[in-house]
């Protein structure tokens, strides 16, 4: 966004109010599709200020959500407006800089994923958080939605869950790398896979062995991995940008029982050798709402950062938390068989 400040000095202050003063710093197509729907929809949120180069698209989301500090410049925003937390939903390779400023200036902070371009990026945003002392989250909402969460809560009633798979398909065949080559596929967009499995499975990576491929194209565009892991579980990682239809699918197994599903299209649990489903799984019944960014998961998320500001405790997907699934991509590139 506009240039920061070359010494902000803002101190943190921890807040009793009810609700959440949120700064946004961003109002592109991600921030408007699922951020800013979601900070409406929860009560104990609000956001009081927007931030963005583009006067025009700042306006209209202002507008849209009755947001009523404008700003071209994030760090006068902070400076002045002084919220319980900030925002940042950008491209990754423009995320380091201006994260790290709002948590000099002492200001919880929730980005999109993938929290930076590489990982030693993403552990050094983690160490300014310690340093700062300020709580963080990243937007891994796949992890939250109905459907995985109530699924693997299902499984977990008749023991541990000892294998899942996590699939994410595209059809992209002819097309061209992530942000023209700025980010590769695994880390900008199928992290999503890899943090779910992380999150089904539990505990520790201990061992990755995968297959990465060039399939018909000049960037890596198949990523395929078992990861066993400190739990006794062990992960399947399916993601592929050449198939015939865009698909995000899991399994999640335990002792008897099976889950199936698609976090947006529904699934299945099986359980005890029966054909038939004991139990079928719709999202939008699950998250009894019709609109997609609450039934998919984004609400959630998003809810559980502020009820965490609200607490004073470290969300689920903090920056120590996503360099782990930064971590699980680097392994899956170093591990090829």
């Amino acid at each position: 966004m506009a240039k920061r400040a070359k010494k902000p000095n803002v101190s943190k202050k921890k807040t009793k109010r009810k609700k959440i003063r949120v700064a946004m710093i961003g109002a592109g197509g991600r921030a408007r599709g699922a951020h800013y729907p979601s900070l409406r929809d929860i009560q104990d949120a609000k956001m009081v200020a927007v931030s963005d180069l583009n006067e025009e698209r700042m306006d209209a989301v202002a507008k849209e959500y009755d947001i009523p500090g404008r700003y071209a410049n994030y760090v006068e925003m902070i400076e002045k407006e002084k919220p319980d937390a900030v925002y940042v939903i950008m491209p990754p390779y423009h995320m380091f800089d201006i994260a790290a400023t709002v948590m000099e200036m002492g200001c919880d902070l929730f980005i999109e994923k993938p929290p930076a371009v590489t990982t030693e990026q993403a552990r050094q945003m983690a160490i300014l958080a310690r340093k700062n002392r300020v709580l963080t989250g990243v937007t891994f909402q796949r992890r939250f939605a109905p459907l995985i969460r109530g699924g693997k809560k299902i499984v977990e009633k008749k023991g541990p869950v000892h294998s899942a798979v996590s699939t994410f398909y595209k059809c992209a065949v002819g097309g061209g790398p992530y942000y023209r080559g700025a980010m590769d596929i695994l880390m900008c967009d199928a992290i999503h896979a890899v943090d779910t499995l992380r999150y089904l499975c539990g505990g520790e990576v201990e061992s990755v062995a995968s297959d990465v491929r060039r399939l018909d194209a000049e960037h890596c565009n198949v990523h395929l991995a078992l990861v066993k892991f400190s739990s006794g579980a062990t992960g399947v990682l399916l993601t592929n940008w050449m198939t015939g239809r865009r698909m995000f699918t899991v399994e999640i197994h335990g002792p008897g029982i099976s889950v199936f599903g698609d976090p947006e299209e529904g699934g299945n649990v099986f359980a005890d050798g029966n054909v038939e489903p004991v139990q079928k799984l719709d999202p939008f019944v699950m998250s009894k709402s019709n609109a997609p960014h609450i039934a998919y998961g984004a609400y959630d998320v998003n809810r559980h950062f502020i009820a965490c500001i609200q607490k004073g405790k470290q969300p689920e997907t903090n920056f120590e938390d996503a360099v782990k699934s930064m971590e699980l991509v680097d392994a899956i590139y170093q591990n090829q068989i």
